[in-house]
């Protein structure tokens, strides 16, 4: 039966990126202090043989420009004056031998005196010429580096030659001299080159958890795949306050062409107030900012590597949807509250109907029924018969009695006349809604009679929408900051900026220039809010 593989072979991993490039560095280290090495012991030793020759050479012109060795060679017995001369003159410079020879290489001195009177071997011919030269060669006591030169008569005929040497046995010696300083540098650069790698390893080990080449791979193609797949924008903003990230979504929400990586934030062109979130870096939750055409909700936190403070991750949530929603929403909840108002009111009339039926006060239980049925009527035929966008009909009956029940009349202007816009029912009720839920406020702020005037109607190819109301109106100085996120009349402070106090003008704003219409207000006593949208034609919402 074939043996099956331990769990600890089948789950050993993949030695990690650290130990690969400590590995690494460690061999180009030994690799780079070897080769140092040995380019050091050939300079060394080329510097050793060098100074062998200079030191040959200059006892061979010390000697030949001596006039006792010129008087000693044309004298009779030239090796009883030359032996002890030389052998002094080597034994002070250091060198293996001395010899001086006659021209036709006969020698007259040599350490070994058994050698004199024998032939020279070496070569002879540039000193017969005239010149001092060096050369390596075999001789009777051994290789040699030696130097030869000519020792010239009055009548400029060479007489003799010098030749001294350093044996290689001793060059080696000197060399050997050498050795442990070349060794010694050798291995000083291999214990530091060693350290400065390891300390590098265990900085990269940090920095990369001590994962392997193929799982940091993995985490990237994962960090790629997550960023571009999140349906929620995110943004990394460094200390210095520039985008060091930001994903496709947030690219999208923001409404960024280019990859804005490297950019500083307030070169992004965001609006003010979520530029300055980005800057200033402080923490948020649930933020809600308004864009050119977005109602975002942000959140951020300090990111902090290494337990220290780094910059800020930023998430970014579309609202815009559900912001329609919401609009939608609170408009059926409006109709639902008038009806239950409604409701409530005809309860009353009915009890009061019955009770005058029940005093025998009969005509005037009809009267009084019928008065009230007309008025109650009258908005109602009034409304759908003017308005055939159901949704604004219904939005308009809801705020009416809305506004009623906090004491204010809505009223609807009789140029008031709505067909089929092709606008989205969504952003109408968020630009209808906010302005007059802001008016009723606002009348609530002012003296009575506490009144809003409405009028929507279509002119040519446009949708006109006015909304006046009895309030306190817009200071002039504040007219510039209407429809910034956060600005409000209102004193309470129940609803935090964060979650949405002072966004409805701001999301009237926002919408109108989505759907390319403008927005105008007036300031002074009352205010007064007008916006002009283009229709759709039935082209249009075809495509």
């Amino acid at each position: 039966m074939p043996k099956r593989r331990s769990s600890s072979v089948r789950g050993r991993r993949d030695p990690s990126l650290a130990r690969r490039l400590l590995l690494l560095q460690a061999l180009v280290v030994v690799v780079v202090v070897l080769t140092s090495a040995a380019v050091a012991w050939i300079d060394a030793r080329q510097a050793v043989r060098e100074q062998a020759e200079a030191r040959a050479t200059a006892v061979v012109e010390a000697l030949r420009a001596s006039p006792l060795v010129l008087d000693a060679v044309q004298g009779p017995d030239p090796t009883a004056v030359l032996q002890p001369y030389v052998e002094r003159v080597r034994a002070g410079a250091g060198v293996a031998f001395i010899t001086v020879l006659a021209p036709d290489r006969t020698r007259y001195t040599h350490p070994d005196p058994t050698q004199i009177g024998r032939p020279f071997l070496g070569t002879v011919a540039p000193a017969l010429a005239g010149r001092t030269f060096t050369e390596t060669y075999t001789g009777t006591l051994g290789p040699s580096v030696r130097a030869t030169g000519p020792v010239v008569g009055p009548g400029g005929d060479v007489v003799a030659l010098v030749s001294a040497g350093i044996t290689v046995d001793r060059i080696g010696s000197d060399l050997a001299r050498a050795l442990p300083g070349v060794v010694g540098t050798a291995l000083a650069a291999l214990a530091v080159g060693a350290a400065g790698s390891w300390a590098l390893s265990r900085r990269l080990r940090r920095q990369t958890h001590d994962l392997s080449a193929r799982e940091i791979g993995r985490v990237l193609e994962y960090h790629e795949a997550v960023l571009h797949a999140v349906r929620e924008g995110l943004l990394l903003v460094d200390g210095e306050r520039r985008v060091q990230l930001a994903n496709d979504e947030a690219r999208r929400l923001l409404a960024l062409d280019d990859d804005p990586t490297g950019r500083r934030v307030e070169d992004l062109g965001l609006p003010a107030e979520l530029t300055e979130l980005l800057l200033g870096q402080a923490p948020a939750v649930d933020e809600v900012h308004v864009t050119g055409t977005r109602v975002l909700v942000v959140n951020q936190a300090a990111t902090r590597p290494g337990g220290q403070r780094a910059g800020t991750v930023v998430t970014l949530r579309d609202h815009t949807d559900l912001q329609a929603l919401t609009g939608e929403l609170d408009s059926v909840r409006a109709f639902a509250e008038s009806l239950r108002a409604q409701a409530h009111e005809a309860a009353n009339r009915l009890h009061t109907t019955v009770s005058l039926v029940e005093l025998g006060r009969t005509g005037e239980a009809v009267e009084f029924a019928t008065a009230q049925l007309e008025s109650a009527q009258r908005l109602t035929d009034r409304v759908v018969a003017a308005v055939e966008e159901p949704v604004l009909a219904a939005l308009l009956l809801g705020k009416a009695a809305a506004a009623h029940e906090r004491g204010v009349q809505l009223e609807i202007d009789p140029v008031t006349a709505v067909g089929t816009t092709g606008l989205p029912a969504g952003d109408l009720v968020t630009v209808l809604g906010n302005l007059v839920d802001n008016g009723v406020d606002a009348a609530l702020a002012g003296d009575p009679p506490r009144e809003v005037h409405v009028a929507v109607w279509t002119e040519g190819d446009r949708l006109e929408i006015r909304v006046e109301d009895t309030g306190p109106g817009i200071p002039e100085e504040h007219l510039a900051h209407v429809f910034e996120r956060g600005w409000t009349t209102k004193e309470s402070s129940a609803a935090p900026a964060g979650l949405g106090r002072g966004l409805g003008l701001a999301l009237v704003a926002q919408t109108v220039r989505r759907l390319g219409g403008t927005l105008t207000a007036r300031p002074g006593a009352g205010a007064l809010f007008e916006v002009s949208l283009p229709l759709r034609t039935p082209a249009e919402l075809a495509r």
